[in-house]
């Protein structure tokens, strides 16, 4: 059996952690609406056609922030489109999924879906083919009180008071090739400065996200960033951050080993942020906003046979991966790392939430079921709020294809207001049990209340309709704490969350 050791400090403090972190996505994409969240008809359905099942399980996960309406989705977008009488609303094509658009759920309708869900909105505009101008008046119609035309518009359309959005994307990965109306990262923070200013000037409370760039994989990345925040840093608040993993060799251990470059990633940008920042003589921070990861790769050869057989329909079944084993324990890494940078990302989106690349599939006219990574994010969402610890690991390490010294736990911890203590980590082995030796004996006395595993003997494994807890945590009995001291044993290829209190 492997060994690790892991000391933990009440003092240790990273950052208090911002709940948006734990934020997701909705895209007018697939079946992420229609068919997904929204499907009149439905045995489940609400008066306003929302499936209620789909709204269980989304409260489950807690998610404070979803991003609408795009993504990519949004560099064509006319938010005009989405007011008004639903059944006046026009049918346009969509050309980022090559789909048809019917304007069916516009801003009212999903705003009162998230106000039902507990969430706020993260309110992409379009600076691919429209500009500030309609940048401007959409911040105007969502969040003026009245006695202006565009806010008068929205109390006409049934809704008096504001919708309060309060954080906004300038954009959608605009040194995409893919991307409507890409540009240069000097035109691009052009736009965005003059947007941001003007936004701002309809409401100062709002906070606004720059597109950094579409990876750290992009020949732009780095000098994008650059450009682009020296035109629009005083105006912005937050750099955004989009990244998916992959393993179509079926080599685990270099995919788990992946949130290695998530970490450089999250280093990097931040630091070109402070390197503008020190150019400027500025004193304001700029932060991340990491609005886009998850894992993606499975469906993209099914997405081309759509394509090729059924482009311009309304809601194709895009983007629908289904998620085995293996992929839920790169997402609880990818959420260990995103607290281990909550210093720095104060905002983050799984991408997505429903049907699209989503930890919730649902089935027309049928059943909705959780895929495995539904259950870390769960997990970190409704333990993961308080303060964000800098922990001491002492860990085996292994060597893959693209890493040197991967650490076999990968671990954080956050104290919660309450002064319970949670640790996630994931046991990356893919034989050997690790023993794990806690010194929690800054925190006085705790007992072990609780420990959760997700662990199955098949990497492969999936939750389906018919077999959706296939793969879903287990309570395993607890350790005593021994004098500040705990030895707790991790099954290989494991996700763990360990409370105490």
């Amino acid at each position: 059996m492997k060994q690790a050791s892991m000391i933990l400090d009440r003092d240790y403090k990273i950052a208090r952690v911002d709940e948006r972190l734990f934020g997701s996505f909705i895209e007018h994409l697939g079946r992420a609406v229609y068919g997904g969240i929204y499907e009149p008809g439905h045995p489940l359905a609400d008066e306003l056609g929302f499936r209620t099942d789909v709204m269980e399980a989304v409260k489950k996960l807690g998610v404070p922030l979803v991003r609408y309406p795009g993504g990519n989705f949004v560099s064509g977008f006319r938010w005009e489109d989405s007011v008004g009488p639903a059944e006046q609303r026009p049918k346009r094509l969509d050309l980022a999924w090559f789909t048809t658009e019917t304007n069916e759920v516009g801003l009212h309708e999903f705003a009162r879906w998230a106000e039902k869900a507990g969430s706020e909105i993260m309110y992409a505009v379009n600076l691919g083919t429209r500009g500030p101008e309609q940048a401007r008046d959409i911040v105007e119609y969502a969040n003026h009180p009245g006695n202006s035309r565009l806010s008068d518009q929205r109390i006409a359309n049934g809704r008096k008071e504001p919708f309060g959005i309060k954080l906004w994307c300038l954009g959608n990965e605009m040194d995409g090739p893919w991307q409507m109306g890409q540009k240069t990262a000097y035109e691009y923070g052009r736009v965005a400065n003059e947007a941001a200013k003007m936004m701002k000037w309809v409401d100062p409370s709002i906070e606004l996200v720059a597109c950094g760039s579409s990876s750290s994989e992009m020949p732009s990345f780095g000098d994008w960033e650059l450009t682009m925040l020296n035109e629009c840093y005083e105006n912005i608040d937050y750099v955004s951050l989009h990244r998916y993993y992959s393993n179509p060799t079926g080599d685990t251990a270099g995919f788990l080993a992946r949130t290695m470059d998530m970490d450089d990633f999250i280093r990097s940008v931040a630091a070109i942020c402070d390197a503008v920042k020190g150019k400027k003589h500025s004193k304001k921070q700029v932060n991340l906003s990491f609005d886009e990861w998850n894992v993606w790769y499975h469906s993209r050869e099914q997405d081309e046979e759509i394509w090729k057989q059924d482009k311009w329909n309304r809601a194709l079944p895009l983007l629908e991966d289904i998620y085995n084993f293996e992929d839920a324990l790169l997402v609880g890494s990818m959420l260990i790392t995103l607290l281990r940078n909550a210093d720095r990302v104060k905002v983050a989106c799984l991408a997505q939430l429903v049907n699209v690349i989503a930890p919730i599939m649902t089935r027309n006219g049928g059943g909705c079921w959780a895929q495995t990574i539904y259950y870390p994010f769960m997990h970190a969402s409704k333990y993961g709020r308080g303060t964000a610890l800098r922990v001491i690991v002492d860990s085996p390490v292994y060597d893959c294809r693209d890493y040197e010294g991967v650490p076999t736990l990968d671990a954080m911890a956050v104290q919660g207001d309450d002064g319970s203590l949670t640790v996630f980590c994931v046991n990356r082995d893919l034989k050997e049990d690790c023993l794990l030796t806690l010194d929690l004996r800054s925190f006085g006395v705790l007992r072990m209340s609780e420990h959760l595993v997700l662990h199955h003997d098949d990497v492969h494994a999936v939750n389906t309709e018919d077999r959706p807890d296939e793969v879903v945590p287990v309570q395993i009995p607890v350790t005593q704490v021994d004098g500040g001291r705990a030895e707790i044993r991790l099954s290989p290829l494991s996700w763990n969350v360990l409370r105490f209190c």
